[in-house]
Parts: C-alpha cells; structure tokens; sequence
C-alpha cells in the first residue's frame, strides 16, 4: 500500500503534517476523519524514510512511548487505542506524525513490529527485532519495559560522555584564547624592547619570538587547524575503512579516555544482550544485533567472530575468549551464566559492575581535568614571563651604580 503525505486539520483547527498508508486519495480521507482530521491536501509520498515534519525524535519521546505502551499493555489496554492517546498528549510535531503513522498501519492490519519498521529512522532495528519477539512470545510488557530501561540507562550514559567531553573543550578553548592573546598581542610588543636590550638572548625567549611571530602571521592557520583535521577525519573515515577501522582502535586504546569507552561500549553490549536473550532471541540473532549497537568496529568485528564460531559449534564462553576483546569478568560472567542457564541475568550483574565504574572513572577525569588545565595554563604563562622578563633582569644586573 502505497505511503501519502497530507496536510490536514485537527478539530481545535490547528495544521498537522503527517504521513500514513492508503489505497487511494479517498482512502486517505477516510482514514484521517476516523483520526479526527479533515484532509486539506495529499499526495504520494516520495520517501518512506524521511518524515515530513520538521524536529528530531529525541530519547525522552522513545522512554516516553515505551512507558506509555509498557502501561497499557499491562494493563489490557489495545495496542491502537493506546498509541491514540499517546498522540493527543505528544508535543513535538514530528514524533506526533510517527505514532499517527503506527496507528493507521496498525489500524491496516499490521502488528506493531512491522509499523515500526517504516520508521527505520526513529526505531532502531534491536528495538524492532525486541518488539518482534515479545509480540511471538505474549511478553510485549515486559519487552517495553526493558527497552525503557535501557533507553533511560543510554540516555543517562550520554549525558555523562557529553559531560566528560564539553568540560575539557570548554577549558580548552579558553586556553587556547589566552595563548593567542599572549603570543599575538603581548609578546610583539615586548619583542622590540626586549631586542634592543643589545644582549644574547636564551634559547627559550628565542623560541617565544618565533612562536609569537608564526602566531601572528598565521593566525588564520592556527584557528582554521582544529577544523581542518576535523572535517579531515570525517572524510578518510567516510571514503577508507581502513582509517575508520584504525580510528576506532584508537578510541579503545587512547590512555585515560579509551579504557572509559571501551566500558561504556561493553556495558551497552552486556545490558542489549541481556535484554534480547530474555525476550527470547537467539544467542546467534542477539549477537549480530548487538554489532550494531556496540558503534566501534574493532568490537563488531570481534562479534562476529564469535558468532561465527558459534555458528561452528564453539562453546559461548569460549569464543568470547579466544578472540582476547572482551575482559575477565565478562568472560567469567559469561561462563556462569551459561553454566545456571541464567545467562541474561549474569549479563545484567556486568552491565551492573561496568556502569558502576563508568561513572567513577568519569568522576575521577573529571577531577583531573581542572588542575591539569591549570597547570598548563600556569606553565605557559610562566614561559612567557620568564622569556618576557628574563632578558630585562639580565640587562639591569649588569648595569654597574
């Protein structure tokens, strides 16, 4: 059935901006008036992918939806008549339009799985396939609330990453501010008083005066640098996989910051695996689902190495211990789990564990962070000082009274 974009008008008279499924223009109609909309204008869609409406579906919509649906669903309440109400009481545009779309498709006599899978942009493929299978297995609940857990628990993590990396590029910057306006500013002016001194000047006054001199001629350069291997990045990540591939290894491998992530990395797996084995997905189904949700490449190719042994044979424990990508206690966990036959609650416990120590290690960067700013900051201007000063209290030593 073919995908129709409308405009229509709500009964408060506001313009809403949608998109659903139908047969025909009258079709259409027919379905925004059970909606409470009249039909102002509608035409095929070009894109099943992009929505109409402008804005981002943000974590809080998707807790939100999941909690609506987890609530009803326990509750008795029909899949249609809860999404119903949630769209009435959502505020922004765009998620409006997505549940409006998942009604009409439910209405068509679609299952909830297979609406969310038109909006690839919005519901990941795990949460698809997690939905999917509580649907087969009559446990849609308990799946919805997992999946608000888990969107909590990611919500939360990203917040803390944003915390770790705003903190240092603010301080950075500021750093950088004050550099430039010692070198382009303060130190040229001190360069010619400090050469008519009429002296050998030391080495590290010499490296100030080019250091200020590239400065100033190359301003541009310096503020333009950061961008240019930015944008430069991106690209050799985009056009060559094996720059991405070594890109993320360095993630992973960089001191203080790369064991942090590899945490966070290992704890999202933990907690996703946990969650698709005890909604009843296969070991192997779980294990290709979470390469997608673990984003580094080292890590997904370990994945499928070890869903390939599986695949063979291999014991679970096993193959997550010979590929050397995962440490001790997810190894051990592993193993237990297997062993009680309560692999998804072992899985929790390392998620558990990991998070717990995300945090206390993000504390602790965050601890050091200042005073090593304030070193820095404190050595360089001692640079200048000395450099600055340290010509002119060897000229007036020298001065004979």
């Amino acid at each position: 059935m073919p995908l129709f974009t409308y405009r229509a008008i709500d009964v408060q008279g506001k313009a809403v901006l949608g998109r659903v499924e139908a047969a025909n223009l009258f079709d259409l109609e027919q379905r925004l008036t059970r909606m409470g909309l009249d039909l102002v204008s509608g035409a095929p869609s070009q894109s099943r992918t992009r929505l109409a409406g402008g804005g981002t579906v943000k974590r809080q919509d998707l807790i939100n939806f999941c909690f609506h649906l987890e609530q009803l669903a326990s509750a008795g309440v029909p899949i249609t008549e809860g999404l119903v109400d949630l769209r009435d009481s959502i505020d922004n545009p765009r998620f409006k339009e997505v549940v409006s779309g998942l009604i009409e498709s439910i209405e068509g006599g679609r299952s909830l799985s297979q609406a969310l899978a038109d909006f690839p942009e919005v519901f990941s493929k795990v949460f698809i396939s997690l939905v999917r299978s509580g649907e087969q297995t009559g446990k849609l609940g308990e799946v919805l609330k997992g999946l608000t857990e888990s969107i909590k628990w990611d919500d939360e993590l990203a917040a803390q990453t944003k915390k770790l990396i705003i903190y240092p590029a603010f301080v950075g910057s500021i750093v950088l501010a004050v550099t430039m306006f010692l070198m382009i500013y303060l130190v040229p002016q001190m360069t010619s008083f400090i050469r008519n001194l009429g002296q050998n000047l030391p080495l590290h006054t010499r490296v100030l005066i080019v250091v200020s001199n590239f400065m100033v001629d190359y301003w541009w350069l310096v503020i333009a640098s950061p961008f240019a291997i930015w944008f430069g990045v991106k690209f050799a990540v985009r056009t060559s996989p094996a720059c991405a591939l070594a890109l993320d290894r360095f993630k992973i491998e960089v001191p203080v910051l790369g064991p942090i992530l590899r945490k966070i990395i290992l704890s999202r797996f933990a907690a996703s695996f946990a969650m698709m084995y005890s909604s009843g997905i296969t070991v192997l189904d779980a294990i290709r689902s979470c390469e997608e949700i673990v984003d580094n490449r080292p890590m997904q190719n370990a994945l499928r190495t070890v869903g390939q042994q599986i695949a063979e044979g291999k014991n679970l424990t096993l193959a997550f211990q010979e590929i050397g990508m995962f440490p001790p206690l997810v190894v051990r966990m592993l193993k237990i789990g297997e062993n009680t036959g309560a692999l998804d609650i072992a899985l929790l416990n390392v998620s558990y564990f990991l998070n717990r120590e995300v945090k206390d290690s993000i504390g602790k960067v965050q601890q050091m962070i200042e005073p090593a700013m304030t070193v820095i900051l404190g050595a360089l201007l001692g640079w200048v000082m000395l450099s600055v000063l340290g010509p002119v209290y060897d000229s007036i030593s020298k001065v004979k009274f």
